[in-house]
């Protein structure tokens, strides 16, 4: 069974719900300038209006708990509270989020702050963003500016979330905004000095509230074994965490530095021509002790001993595949949390797990997503198999609470718990949301539906 004090969540990303893109003095990001002035995005789409939920949060927030949410995972718009990025702070936009973080607490919902959830503030990007040796100072000056705010409400911190897209799929292979394909060595310099940011932010929220609890939210690639042999087990550590085809998304190169102070010596010496001189100061900073670790987790590769040989096991034609093409593959959020919990020892938060589904409003004005309660049950059984056998996990964050902006595949996938309406803006909670009011309600006892 989960632990007593479990936090049943769901999650959300400023730029994905928020909208209001230029109300109030919020400055642009570099999401708000692609989607806007290229045709990125799906139809052509944008986040201008999103959800609107700058404008509708206490209804959203109304919902949050009719189903019954104890946590809340948002993040920080960080050109909406610094319009520059640095320097000049927008007084409304803290004080917007002023009025969200007081209406989560007056309704019991415990909010979890990402600070940077990949809406990067486009006067930084035209002085070289996330390339930029200040660009850690730059992001240390945001968090300690949030954290002086709201040490008094604020008890969850996480710094980034994944790294490995916002570096990788923004700027190496340009499939997300800024939409850049740079080379390897700016590549680089890119994930170390998001890496420094990340530590710089620890330092910072930690000298303003010590009690504070702050981790990391990184994704990757997550092996585990089809059938549970020790062979099969060993195997699927080993590419998680060691070299593999997928070098650059590897998990021990976004993970080992934050937790180990040490980047892999397999990739070191794989990649050290393209490498930034890194100093043991860069080390110490980087590496800050953190309160947990948070997993985003959607799916995994099985591995397989056939014949006395290891291999990757591709999925049966005709198997499962969610709406964005992943496989469906419940055992991952058994494995993986064990890994993860084994290599770092650090409590375990789900910080996203969820399916993109067709759903629509159907005949009798409800959205019965069948399928979403079933994959989200089946996660979640292997998850509570997890936390019995002793890996400690805090929390559990669907996502998302509500349909949103889908990063370049616009709104033409959906996430949510609630159905949104974007032409009318009318919220329909999803029989997925119904059924996690109940699963939150017997603490994750009952998965039944």
């Amino acid at each position: 069974m989960f632990q007593k004090n479990f936090y049943w969540g769901a999650a959300t990303a400023s730029y994905q719900i928020e909208g209001a893109w230029k109300e109030d003095g919020k400055g642009l990001s570099v999401w708000d300038v692609v989607s806007n002035e290229t045709d990125f995005v799906f139809e052509r789409q944008t986040g201008n209006i999103a959800c609107d939920h700058y404008n509708r949060y206490e209804k959203d927030v109304e919902i949050m708990k009719e189903i019954g949410l104890k946590a809340y995972r948002l993040s920080f718009s960080w050109p909406r509270i610094l319009p520059e990025g640095t320097g000049r702070t927008n007084q409304k936009g803290l004080d917007f989020y002023d009025r969200l973080i007081e209406c989560l607490l007056e309704n019991n919902i415990e909010p979890f702050v990402t600070l940077f959830h990949w809406d990067y503030p486009w006067e930084l990007f035209l002085k070289g963003g996330w390339m930029n040796p200040d660009s850690p100072k730059w992001f240390e000056e945001y968090a300690h500016l949030v954290a002086e705010r709201f040490v008094d409400r604020i008890k969850y911190w996480i710094t980034l979330n994944e790294p490995q897209c916002f570096i990788v799929l923004g700027h190496l292979d340009g499939s997300h905004a800024p939409a850049l394909k740079l080379p390897l060595r700016a590549i680089f310099m890119a994930m170390h000095n998001s890496f420094l940011a990340h530590g710089l932010a620890v330092r910072a929220i930690k000298s303003v509230d010590s009690k504070a609890k702050v981790g990391y939210a990184p994704v990757g690639t997550t092996f585990y074994p089809k059938n549970g042999t020790s062979k099969e087990i060993e195997f699927a550590k080993k590419l998680m965490f060691g070299k593999s085809d997928e070098s650059l998304w590897n998990v021990a190169w976004w993970l080992d530095p934050v937790f180990f102070g040490k980047y892999p010596e397999e990739g070191v010496k794989k990649y050290e021509k393209y490498m930034p001189e890194i100093t043991a100061d860069d080390m110490a900073i980087l590496s800050q002790p953190l309160d947990f670790f948070g997993c985003n987790i959607y799916y995994g590769i099985p591995v397989e001993e056939k014949d006395g040989e290891l291999l990757c096991d591709k999925s049966p034609v005709g198997s499962p595949k969610t709406d964005m093409n992943w496989p469906v593959t419940p055992e991952v959020l058994y494995w993986g949390p064990r890994f993860f919990y084994e290599r770092y020892k650090k409590p375990i938060v789900i910080t996203e797990n969820g399916v993109a589904l067709k759903d629509w409003v159907m005949d009798d004005g409800k959205v019965h997503d069948t399928a979403r309660i079933d994959f989200l049950s089946r996660y979640l059984k292997n998850l509570r198999k997890a936390a019995a056998e002793g890996v400690e996990i805090d929390g559990y964050f669907v996502w998302s609470i509500m349909d949103n902006f889908e990063w370049a595949h616009g709104y033409e996938k959906r996430f949510g718990l609630v159905y949104i309406d974007y032409e009318s803006q009318n919220r329909i909670i999803k029989d997925s949301g119904y059924w996690y009011k109940k699963v939150i309600e017997t603490n994750g006892k009952d998965l039944s539906y």
